[in-house]
């Protein structure tokens, strides 16, 4: 925003100062040109007067003095003629027989003043041919040409030119100083509240927005601070509710079990199936309460990440995943599963290896679980573009279409699977903690039958030291 308000600014800062340099240049141009003109056509008068003089008296000594000093003084080359184009005085190198002398000559003798046209720039250079007739307007009985230079007069409006462009400057600087200061002043408080804000989107205690900048900001930032306290007491509120009830409900239930344990020695056998559902059931609510919490610690990791833009963690997702595969090896071959990791390179990926371990053993959880007996689950790491993809892989049922989009919604589980034990939440908390890191969950079928589950986060820019990897 501050950039975007400075360009503006400074664009109609550029405007002004052009619309008020550009005219002052051509006016300080014209004006030293005119002055230039105009002194040298005083210096043409006198002479035509000294001349039309001696054109009465015969007796030229007092032209012909007055024309060499001029010369000799000004460095500037002065011709003057009769009425029948003969030479009175000549100096300067200036010959009467010079071409462009005597055009201006003929006009001179029809009594037409010749002065030089165009308005003098820094860069002119050379000389400017002036012409006046002898004589009044009934009676011409000569003419004065006079070569002007123009050197000092393109040196006095560079000068000029010099210091419009530098007021212009500093004008234009002092401009920009000034944008800055305003979009400082009113861009500070939201930068202010930006991050208040992205704290208070990720779960996390806000800071007050200072109030400052115009009117408007002020009280937008009193409004802010006044929603973020509600929200922080709320949030607490439920933070303090969540980790009370889950201590509540340990307690509770380990000593439930331990009652229900002692029970089973007295219980007759009739009652086995009841003690067998009674325990099911416990230990339903207890991995439910753990994922829970996971759930909740995964929401709370990805809301400071978010906050943060922690990028910098790095793995080599092939190394973890090997370590995940083997570690689920005795587990799949119990449930009549054929788990394989397939070997690949190293695939650098951004974010922690506790942090893909967890997401690698929900969703292996999930393959061995609901693949069914029989089934082959594959693993394996690649990198596609940007991302770096671990994917596990089933030939089990699979999901139908229209599961398929469900897949992931918290507490949902497929009717098919009801009687495995699960909560609903795995693939909810991977989705949280592949978000925080900037990534997503890909859930597509695979046929003829199966599931692909795919975590696709960002590549790491370098591979990072990682241990020997064990091949499952």
């Amino acid at each position: 925003m501050r950039t975007r308000v400075l360009t503006v600014v400074l664009a109609f800062a550029v405007l002004a100062v052009a619309g008020f340099a550009v005219p002052l240049l051509g006016v300080t141009a014209t004006q030293r040109t005119e002055q230039l003109v105009a002194a040298r056509t005083a210096d043409l008068v006198r002479f035509a007067a000294l001349a039309d003089q001696a054109a009465e008296s015969g007796d030229t000594g007092a032209l012909t003095a007055e024309v060499t000093r001029y010369s000799g003084l000004y460095g500037e080359a002065v011709v003057v003629v009769d009425a029948r184009r003969a030479p009175v005085v000549q100096t300067g190198g200036l010959r009467a027989a010079d071409p462009a002398v005597g055009r201006l000559v003929d006009a001179a003798l029809r009594n037409q003043p010749v002065s030089p046209g165009g308005t003098l720039r820094p860069w002119s250079r050379g000389d400017k041919l002036l012409a006046r007739p002898v004589g009044t307007g009934t009676r011409v009985s000569g003419a004065v040409v006079l070569r002007a230079s123009v050197r000092a007069a393109a040196d006095d409006i560079a000068l000029r030119w010099a210091l419009v462009l530098l007021g212009a400057g500093l004008f234009a600087v002092a401009c920009v100083l000034l944008a800055r200061a305003a979009t400082r002043w009113v861009v500070r408080p939201l930068h202010r509240l930006d991050r208040a804000v992205g704290a208070l989107a990720a779960g996390l205690p806000a800071e007050h927005a200072r109030a400052g900048g115009p009117p408007e900001l002020r009280q937008l930032a009193t409004g802010f601070n006044r929603m973020a306290d509600a929200v922080t007491t709320a949030l607490e509120q439920q933070r303090r509710l969540v980790a009370d009830t889950s201590h509540q409900l340990r307690n509770p239930l380990a000593a439930l079990r331990l009652r229900i344990d002692s029970l089973q020695p007295r219980l007759p056998a009739s009652a086995a199936r009841t003690y067998t559902g009674v325990t099911a059931e416990l230990e339903r609510m207890e991995h439910l309460l753990d994922d829970l919490l996971d759930l909740a610690d995964a929401e709370h990791r990805a809301g400071e990440l978010a906050v943060t833009d922690a990028r910098e963690a790095c793995c080599d997702a092939t190394a973890v995943a090997a370590a995940q595969a083997q570690l689920w090896q005795p587990v799949a071959e119990q449930a009549g599963v054929r788990l394989e990791f397939v070997p690949c390179p190293a695939v650098p990926m951004a974010c922690t290896e506790s942090e893909l371990a967890q997401v690698a053993d929900i969703l292996l959880d999930n393959a061995i679980k609901y693949a069914g007996d029989g089934a082959r689950v594959e693993t394996r790491c690649f990198t596609e573009g940007p991302d770096a993809v671990f994917e596990v892989r089933d030939d089990g049922p699979g999901l139908g279409a229209d599961e398929v989009t469900q897949a992931g919604t918290r507490f949902w589980r497929s009717e098919r699977h009801r009687d495995v034990r699960g909560s609903g939440l795995g693939l909810a908390i991977a989705e949280q903690l592949a978000a925080g890191r900037g990534g997503r969950i890909e859930v597509t079928p695979v046929q003829p039958h199966g599931l692909r589950v795919r975590v696709a986060l960002p590549r790491a820019e370098h591979t990072p030291p990682c241990p020997k990897e064990t091949a499952a």
